[in-house]
Order: structure tokens, then sequence, then C-alpha cells
């Protein structure tokens, strides 16, 4: 077992057909939740219930386009993932598969996000094709600037505009952007915890994060990003419903949140890795906040 792998139904399957499925992270599935749950959220903002009906064309775009992001994030920073112990077993790093097998794979993967893409209307179709250069440009931030964290947040929630195009009538644009901005912190905290994994050896092989550039105040820090993910979440909320009992829906995501926050200990890698995972959990519980805001037949807010 290499430091990456973690035991999963990808053990199972036949050697060559295993590299591919740990190529893709599909023993890892966080990453998918994680890309997955904005998309719902936007469903929500959708404000439309014939957008609901587009989630499981969503749930396979995530694993689609997740999995795509991660070889293409493997082909560009093969030499970086050398350097890195937790990484240096990755099949692209290692040699296992050749950089001209990954691009196969690559477009393969994006295939079947295309099919996903056919499936949605063409505003959300315009607006998904616009986070190619976002997607493009994520594992390069890692050399010029302190905060790649922040531009996976970028990217990360597109889905969240993604799923808002998806309505006949969709919640308002400062609604939208009071979530995405919501969403974008959320994701600086948890990536930022994922990142503290790799402080020593991300310094020996010149990456940037946010967690290296924060050292010592890296804990306050996500502390905040989470503040200010709740506060983003809750005016988007309320600008939809003006009516404060709806912020009662955050509650369990505040309380799962702040858990995380508190309890983080930024020096020790099975802590962080069990934090950064359990932001599964908080995505659904802001997804289920976001629920809250659907329209229910026959009642007016």
């Amino acid at each position: 077992m290499t430091p990456d792998a973690v035991n999963s139904w990808v053990d199972w399957l036949p050697e060559r057909a295993r590299l591919y499925a740990r190529l893709a992270r599909f023993d890892r599935p966080a990453g998918l939740w994680l890309l997955f749950w904005p998309c719902a959220m936007g469903v929500a903002l959708a404000g439309d219930w014939h957008a609901v009906a587009l989630l499981p064309w969503f749930l396979v775009g995530a694993i689609a386009m997740r999995s795509a992001g991660c070889v293409y994030n493997d082909i560009v920073d093969r030499d970086l993932d050398a350097r890195v112990a937790r990484t240096a077993a990755r099949p692209v790093a290692s040699g296992a598969i050749p950089v001209g097998a990954a691009w196969l794979f690559l477009v393969a993967l994006s295939l079947v996000g295309l099919v996903v893409l056919l499936q949605l209307p063409a505003r959300a179709q315009v607006i998904a094709l616009a986070s190619i250069g976002l997607v493009a440009a994520y594992p390069f931030m890692k050399r010029i600037t302190w905060w790649p964290q922040a531009w996976l947040g970028l990217t990360f929630n597109w889905g969240l505009l993604v799923g808002w195009a998806c309505g006949a009538s969709p919640a308002p644009v400062p609604a939208l952007a009071a979530a995405y901005a919501g969403l974008v912190a959320w994701t600086l905290g948890y990536d930022s915890i994922y990142a503290a994994q790799d402080r020593e050896d991300d310094a020996l092989a010149g990456i940037k994060s946010s967690a290296r550039r924060l050292g010592d105040r890296l804990k306050p820090a996500v502390a905040g990003f989470y503040a200010a993910a709740i506060l983003g979440c809750s005016a988007a909320l309320l600008m939809v419903r003006p009516d404060p009992l709806v912020l009662l829906a955050l509650v369990p995501a505040t309380l799962h949140l702040g858990w995380q926050a508190l309890t983080f200990v930024p020096g020790s890698v099975d802590n962080a890795l069990v934090r950064f995972r359990s932001n599964v959990t908080a995505g659904a519980l802001l997804a289920a906040a976001f629920a809250v805001i659907l329209p229910v037949p026959g009642y007016a807010w």
C-alpha cells in the first residue's frame, strides 16, 4: 500500500485497472462529494423542482470531472509529486502509467462529462464551459501563489453557478454571489487542513500553500474561513427566504464546522486527514440547509 493509497473496493480490481482507478482517485471519494454538494446547493437556488431532477446527472458529472481533474493534475504535477513522500507513488509520478496513456484516460473521462453537459439547459452549459480556464490553471497555482486553495475554491464550487442556471426563475444574483463566496471560504478552510499534511515536504519541493503561508496562524485561520462560510450561506438563505427562522437550517453545519476548527491539530497528519474527510458530511449538511429554500407547493413564504 502506497502512502497516497487507501484500502477500498479498488484493491479487488485487476492490477492494471487498479492503477487507473487510483489515478482517477476512485479509492478516495471525498473529492467527488465536495464537487457534488455545491451543485446540489445551486439546484436549490434554482428554485425549480425540474432542476432537482437533474441531480443524478450532476452526480455522474461530479464523478467524471473530479476524476478528470485528478488525472490532469497528476500529469501536470508529475515532477512535483515525485518529490513529495505522500504522492511519489502515484501512477503517473512513478511511471506506472505513461503520460500518453493518462492523456487518453483524461479524454475518455471528459467525454462522460460531455454527455452530462448535454443534459443541462443551454444557459447552464455555457456557465459550465466557462470553468475550463479555472480548471486548466489550477495545477499551476501552487507554483505562483501562496493561495492555491483559494483558486480551488473558485473551481470546485463552480457547480453552484451551474445548478443555479438550471432554474426557470432562479434566486437573485446577490444571493448566488453570497453563497459562492461562502463556499469558496469553506474550501479555503478544508483544503488548508488538507495541505497541512504536506507542509514539510512542500517546503522542500518549493510547493506553495495556504498552510505554509499561514504557519502558526493556520488553526485560527481555518476557524475564520469557516465562520465566513456560514456568514455567506446565511446571507444567501436570507435573501431568498427573508425569515430569520431559515437560519436554523444552518445550525447542524455550523456545529460540525465548529467541531472541525476546535479539534484540528495542524501538526498531526492523521488529525488533518480525518478533519478534511469530514467535510463530506459538512457539505451534506450545507446542502440540506439550502434545501429548505426550495418552493413548497401551496405555501408562500
